[in-house]
């Protein structure tokens, strides 16, 4: 069992940055390839970046060169550093515990609760 708990999220203007946090506990955090995804009003839940145990990275297309994904084992905590954001970033941001590899997240089965990051002047 693993339990993932967000933070960071709120109002942002236009050009502005947050930091989301996701601490999990429960089971040995370093295992595991961590993940972000976001689901904005009447749309699917989709992908944002992942992780891998030892570091590896990669992003959906719409956050290349805007967000940055890393981890903390030590203190079993993944980030997600979100610049130059924009409206269409608006949503509720989830984190997820998964696999990781040929270059790729795969989605696992635990999930946070969310926290909302609203981009609007």
């Amino acid at each position: 069992q693993v339990q993932l708990v967000e933070s960071g999220g709120g109002l942002v203007q236009p050009g502005g940055s947050l930091r989301l946090s996701c601490a999990a506990s429960g089971s040995i955090f370093s295992i595991y390839a961590m993940g972000w995804y976001r689901q904005a009003p009447g749309k699917q839940r989709e992908f944002v970046a992942g992780i891998s145990r030892v570091g590896s990275t990669n992003y959906a297309d719409s956050v290349k060169g805007r967000f940055t994904i890393s981890r903390d084992n030590a203190k079993n905590t993944v980030y997600l550093q979100m610049n130059s954001l924009q409206p269409e970033d608006t949503a509720v941001y989830y984190c997820n515990s998964g696999s990781y590899y040929s270059g790729s997240y795969y989605t696992g089965n635990y999930w946070g609760q969310g926290t909302q990051v609203t981009v609007s002047s």
